[in-house]
């Protein structure tokens, strides 16, 4: 798939929560392109600080690109300030897309830790058609981290909150939502993404269940081409880059 890299002005940039944000360019040649679980690469500076670009999945693609992202450091905090007419520096999109679900599935099961929520919005808009069941398990820290998710409420997916601090939703961590998860493995696939403690936790169950699924890992980034080999992960297959050769991988795949 081609890559580009051009200049988009800036749509919206919304706060959607006391921690994350929601920001919309308007780039036509990345919607016409981009697939459930791949990102772009963008540059949030003119200058020297911060030197590298930074990666973020792909939230949306309609009619304009959305990303979703925490303001976690010097990068994001630069992205907060940007405003409409502003024109970003991206390249994309990149990496591997996720494997859509064969026809047999009946039920889609995300699982999202934080930001790990990301590239699951645009995998909801490519599912919906379908007649599968949409369930969404979402984990946070503290009541801060949640924020309405009306978008995957449209799209038909049923939510499911817990919090670290069970100040909305249940309390503990996101498995302790799992018994929301239909348990045929003939009729369900899982996704997941957010932090790596979380991802080994869906992949045990996955596992115990003989159940199929994908992840999306979350690296640091500087090439975002799988040149530095700075993001790779280790997989069955030796060692991987997590922006060219992923972010999705099979869920059995990467060693957490």
């Amino acid at each position: 798939m081609d890559k580009i890299q051009s200049f988009y002005p800036v749509v919206s940039n919304q706060k959607l929560s006391p921690c994350f944000y929601r920001l919309c360019f308007d780039a036509p040649q990345i919607v016409k392109t981009v697939q459930p679980g791949q990102f772009v690469h963008i540059r949030v500076h003119d200058g020297l600080e911060p030197f590298f670009r930074r990666p973020f999945s792909v939230y949306r693609a309609q009619k304009h690109v959305e990303i979703f992202y925490e303001a976690i450091g010097p990068g994001t905090e630069i992205l907060t300030k940007k405003k409409k007419g502003d024109l970003l520096d991206v390249l994309g999109p990149l990496g591997t897309p996720f494997r859509l679900p064969s026809e047999d599935v009946e039920d889609v099961v995300m699982i999202a830790g934080g930001i790990g929520v990301a590239p699951f919005l645009i995998l909801s808009d490519v599912l919906k058609a379908r007649k599968c069941r949409l369930i969404l398990l979402y984990g946070g820290r503290t009541a801060g981290h949640v924020y309405d998710m009306k978008e995957f409420k449209k799209n038909g997916c049923q939510i499911h909150v817990a919090t670290d601090d069970g100040s909305i939703g249940v309390k503990g961590r996101v498995s302790k939502l799992f018994s929301k998860i239909p348990c045929n493995p003939e009729t369900t696939m899982i996704y997941t993404c957010g932090p790596h403690a979380m991802m080994a936790a869906v992949q045990d169950f996955a596992r115990q269940k003989r159940m199929s699924g994908q992840a999306a890992c979350e690296e640091v980034m500087a090439c975002a081409l799988g040149a530095c080999l700075g993001c790779s992960v280790k997989t069955t297959s030796g060692y991987q880059t997590c922006c060219y050769d992923g972010p999705a991988f099979e869920l059995g795949e990467v060693i957490f």
